[in-house]
Order: structure tokens, then sequence, then C-alpha cells
């Protein structure tokens, strides 16, 4: 691992750093906010998965979040969105495929399969780096925007007991069914649907074994509501199964930085409730 550039903030500091990916078979880029707590022992982490062309920086420099986490106690570590330098056929041509597009799955499909495992990488590889490499715990926490928030959605369903906590902006809930998710999930998983499934929040939350409060706000006037990110689904699913979601339509709100700005540290102080601070 190298350090790419250390900055103080809020008496904590905020990280970038690099390092070669097993996961992914590149080099891969992240950052980490630490709070001053971490000055005197390990403290709780929470994962942030960002959306469609996001890299590492978006959510540290526009979400606003180091104030509460500084206050809380909390580290925040923002992974990048896909693999990248792989220059594989058709990476760079559109924003929601490739580059910047990775949907937190693991490919199956060539050529995208020998670099695209974000899934692996989010949930295995970068935890262990970051709990190796950083004064903090093994409690954890995963939230996102988007296609973060579907990365997010999924990491807890499909991992239980791992996050003490979770919630999302505006995730797409149910990709099986939207145009984003139906062009990632044939380009990295192949035509079936029964593939596409596994990775679908509106699908797993029926089956979830760890029903941990769940936190989700969604702008009323997000451009993507209904064709793309489709929160009724998620929430018909969770009514079903009796899972314990809030759902929160912010009225107004659309889909940017300044939503997720307006509303984060209402998120920090769920994840901080969850990870019993």
């Amino acid at each position: 691992m190298e350090t790419i550039s250390t900055n103080r903030s809020f008496d904590g500091s905020l990280v970038r750093a690099t390092h070669a990916s097993e996961a992914c078979v590149c080099d891969m880029t992240f950052a980490i906010y630490l709070p001053p707590q971490a000055e005197d022992g390990p403290v709780p982490v929470l994962y942030w998965l960002s959306g469609l062309t996001c890299t590492d920086e978006n959510f540290m420099q526009k979400a606003g979040a180091q104030r509460v986490a500084a206050e809380l106690g909390i580290a925040i570590v923002a992974p990048d969105t896909s693999p990248r330098g792989t220059d594989l056929p058709g990476e760079h041509e559109s924003y929601d495929l490739g580059s910047g597009a990775g949907f937190y799955v693991n490919a199956t499909q060539e050529p995208w399969s020998a670099h695209y495992r974000m899934y692996d990488y989010v949930t295995r590889e970068l935890p262990a780096l970051v709990e190796a490499q950083f004064p903090v715990s093994d409690v954890r926490g995963v939230s996102g925007h988007s296609m973060g928030g579907h990365g997010a959605l999924i990491c807890h369903l499909k991992n239980p007991g791992m996050y003490r906590s979770v919630s999302a902006f505006a995730p797409i809930c149910h990709p099986s069914e939207c145009q984003w998710g139906r062009k990632a999930f044939a380009t990295y998983l192949g035509e079936s649907r029964d593939n596409w499934a596994e990775w679908d929040a509106a699908l797993l939350i029926g089956d979830a074994k760890s029903k941990i409060p769940l936190l989700i706000d969604q702008g009323s006037d997000d451009e993507f509501l209904s064709d793309q990110l489709k929160p009724g689904a998620l929430e018909q699913a969770a009514i079903c199964s009796h899972y314990p979601l809030e759902l929160r339509y912010q009225e107004g709100y659309d889909h940017s930085y300044f939503f997720i700005a307006s509303f984060i540290e209402d998120h920090l102080r769920h994840h901080a409730r969850g990870m019993g601070l």
C-alpha cells in the first residue's frame, strides 16, 4: 500500500492510498477518514460505496461527513467504483458500464471476469487491508448512493453478521427490472435472470438472515426515481418479510450530493446506534 496524500480534517486525517488488488488484478485507490479517536485505539468503520461515474473522492469532498464522523468516532472508507487501467473492449464507451460502473458484483463473463470482481474487493480484500493497516476495528457498517446504495444493500444481505449497520441514499433497489441494472447484469453476469437474482436487493431481502434496521433516504424530485431506482419494490418485499425498513421520501430533493449532504448526519447517527456507540 502506498499513501497518495494525507489531509487534516476536524482533528482527524483523510488519507488516500493505492495498492495492488488481487481481486481486481490492477491497482486500486481508496480513501479513509480517521477520526481523532483513532489516535487512542481502533474505531468502528463505515464503508461508503459510491455511484456511477464516481471515484473515491466524490464522497469525501462533497458529502460533508467528516465533522459528524469526528464527533462520533467513526472511520469512513470510500473505495473506487470499478477497476481502472485495464482497457477492456468497450470499457470506456458509456457512463453506465465498465469504468466507474462496476456495480459491486463478481463478473462471470469474459473479458470482465478477469478484473470486475468488485464484490470480493469491497467485502473481503479491502476490509482485510484496512483493518491490518489502520487503527480500525471489525465493527463495520455499510452505506452508499445509487449504484453504491445497491452495493451496500447486497453486501449486507449476502453477508449476515458482517455489518452492524446499513443504510442507503437513492439505491438501485431492483436492478433486474431497470435499464441500468439489466445492461450491467447482462454484460457482467450473462443473460440468465437466475444469476441476476443473486445480486438484486428486492429479491434478496425476503430471505434476509440478518434483519438489522435499514434506513433509506430517497429524494422525491429524483429524476431516476421511477425508471431506475424502484424503491417501492424493495419496500413491498420488506413488508412481506417483516424486514425493518425505514424508507423516507425527502420532498424536493434530487439525486445529487446536495441531497446526500443534507441527510448524511442522520445516516451517521443511525450507524453509530447500530455500532453501539
